[in-house]
């Protein structure tokens, strides 16, 4: 970990985080949200908000994802969503839905701006980020896709869409 240059968790939670927060909207797959803390980890991420049927640390299954990044990451229960998305704007976060959906824009032309707070909302691997949710939201981002499939897993969406927004404000040169 020296070599590498990694952060140790006291230092992680000390750490300046980008000004981005996760918001996991009825996901059901413990290894997802494992995968959502570790990549929140690798990114500097403010924190991840668990909410509706999200399940929450600590778990078997999430911990086997995490590889203890639920103890590094700040995280939140909340029942819900919407609740959660009105709060988050009030408090300046600009809140960006990554579903498919009519009249959403592609995520590598979405203009992201420095020093702007961010929630990202990531929903059920099965239906999607809640439609009520998708309708609040600022923006619907959506990871363009060329194959046959019409998804991708969580936690891959997570890592694209993070490393899209984070090269685009400039918070990957630290």
């Amino acid at each position: 970990m020296d070599e590498l240059d990694r952060l140790s968790i006291e230092a992680f939670k000390e750490a300046d985080k980008n000004p981005i927060v996760l918001v996991l909207d009825n996901v059901r797959s413990l290894n997802n949200v494992g995968s959502a803390f570790r990549t929140a980890d690798a990114f500097l991420v403010e924190k991840i908000y668990l909410c509706g049927i999200t399940g929450t640390p600590p778990h078997r299954e999430i911990h086997k994802t995490a590889l203890g990044a639920t103890e590094s990451v700040s995280w939140e229960y909340r029942e819900h969503t919407l609740e959660l998305i009105r709060e988050l704007r009030k408090s300046g976060y600009r809140v960006c839905a990554l579903e498919q959906a009519a009249h959403s824009t592609p995520l590598h032309r979405f203009q992201a701006r420095p020093n702007q707070p961010y929630a990202l909302v990531f929903g059920n691997e099965v239906f999607g980020v809640e439609q009520e949710v998708v309708d609040h939201a600022d923006e619907v981002l959506e990871i363009p896709q060329l194959g046959t499939k019409h998804s991708l897993n969580i936690s891959v969406s997570i890592g694209i869409a993070l490393w899209d927004l984070l090269n685009k404000t400039r918070g990957l040169d630290r």
